[in-house]
């Protein structure tokens, strides 16, 4: 080991950093030290009975617990540990109370820090001024501190001694503050980390919000390929009537202006939630429901989709999640038809009192009968919104139809 490698800790920036950490521990342990002289001295002091010192002990140190076991105490140490001794700790879980292993390693943490804390700084107020002291002697500097004292073997003749031994005491306290940071570093997780309930925990809200995020995911793809698709055939509906029929050039303008206002908004909302979702809780986004299905179909038929429409039952008895993705399974639907269907499409949806059972049909395109199994119709986000709802879908060529037919239950939605 050459002497460089050796003296590197006592001139890392690691060190002294930790050993502020130390110091920190002993600033906080000095209430408790007032406490310890105080309680000392009524003990010795006959003119004080003992069993008001002894009940006035016992509150103290309940009281003096107390800030051992509090979840914001465990907060603040993982603060002073990521920042001052580099350890990368995770924040306790958002709403998660600490249980008892958590709160008993946290006490045994931060009951550690404040003893070693409280001996760094004795020493740093004991040791350090000596050393200095040893020192500067040799250099004709404070010699009444030291000539008419001994120091063990020592006295105030040998200074060349006591200069080694100030060194000494110095490289010591250096070496003692950078092992006591290390083993800080090496027992903070063990202490500080994570409970398995709090990791359980993590994994879940970490789950939520990846699902939250691939939701938000799906309604931007149906929601922005819808507009898209709406305004594709309006526009080539226009072109081809541009020189004949001004009017409804004029409308299929309007209808693709709305479209794509419609897909800004609801891009710049998505993509503003999934930056909320990015790094703090779950932001629920505001859904269209069934009770939008109109707008939907009159949509749909402005973009020369001819629709037939049919529905049973109140739209508002049906629970929120199943309305909603009820109306992205028909805005999907919709979609494909006019993307590769042929001739109009039937529009069915019965609400019952248990269930919601939807049904949409239209004739094959020419793709679709060139290539029926091809799965260019937005299937994986239908399927994935079914199975979600714990429900039935059957969905494919029927002869010379393509039917999407679901049943979602409202039993695993409530």
């Amino acid at each position: 080991m050459t002497l460089r490698a050796a003296l590197a800790p006592l001139v890392a920036g690691s060190t002294w950093r930790r050993g502020v950490f130390l110091l920190l521990g002993g600033v906080l342990a000095l209430p408790y030290g007032v406490l310890a002289v105080t309680f000392a001295q009524m003990l010795t002091d006959s003119e004080i009975p003992r069993p008001l010192v002894y009940v006035l002990l016992v509150v103290a140190a309940l009281i003096a617990v107390v800030p051992l076991l509090l979840d914001g105490s465990r907060a603040l140490e993982i603060a002073a540990v990521r920042a001052l001794l580099g350890v990368d700790l995770p924040d306790p879980a958002p709403g998660h109370r600490g249980d008892r292993e958590s709160r008993l390693r946290s006490a045994l943490w931060i009951a550690t820090h404040l003893i070693v804390g409280a001996l760094v700084m004795t020493a740093l107020f004991s040791a350090l001024p000596m050393a200095l002291a040893f020192i500067a002697q040799q250099f004709g500097v404070g010699d009444e501190l030291t000539s008419r004292e001994r120091f063990g073997p020592l006295d105030g003749r040998d200074s060349g001694w006591l200069t080694l031994a100030g060194v000494a005491l110095l490289v010591g306290l250096g070496y003692a503050v950078a092992g006591l940071g290390a083993l800080a570093v090496s027992m903070a997780p063990v202490l500080l980390g994570p409970a398995q309930a709090e990791r359980i925990a993590a994994l879940e809200a970490r789950a939520t919000r990846l699902a939250e995020r691939n939701r938000l995911a799906r309604e931007l793809h149906d929601s922005v390929g819808h507009a898209l698709t709406v305004a594709t055939l309006q526009a080539g509906a226009a072109r081809e009537v541009l020189d004949t029929d001004p009017e409804f050039v004029r409308r299929a303008l309007t209808a693709i202006e709305d479209a794509g206002r419609t897909a800004m908004d609801e891009l710049d909302h998505v993509l503003g939630l999934l930056r909320e979702t990015g790094g703090g809780r779950p932001s629920v986004a505001p859904q269209r429901t069934l009770a939008d299905l109109d707008r939907l179909v009159t949509d749909a038929r402005a973009a020369g989709l001819t629709v037939h429409d049919s529905r049973a039952g109140d739209p508002t008895a049906v629970p929120a999640v199943v309305s909603r993705e009820g109306y992205r399974i028909v805005q999907e639907g919709l979609t494909n038809a006019a993307r590769h269907g042929h001739g109009p499409v039937t529009l069915r949806l019965d609400l019952h009192p248990d269930a919601l059972e939807l049904e949409m049909e239209n004739a094959l395109g020419r793709q679709r009968r060139s290539d029926p199994g091809r799965g260019g119709r937005g299937l994986d986000g239908i399927r994935e919104r079914v199975l979600l709802l714990g429900g039935r879908l059957t969905v494919g060529p029927d002869g010379d139809r393509w039917l999407v037919r679901a049943r979602l239950p409202y039993e695993d939605a409530r």
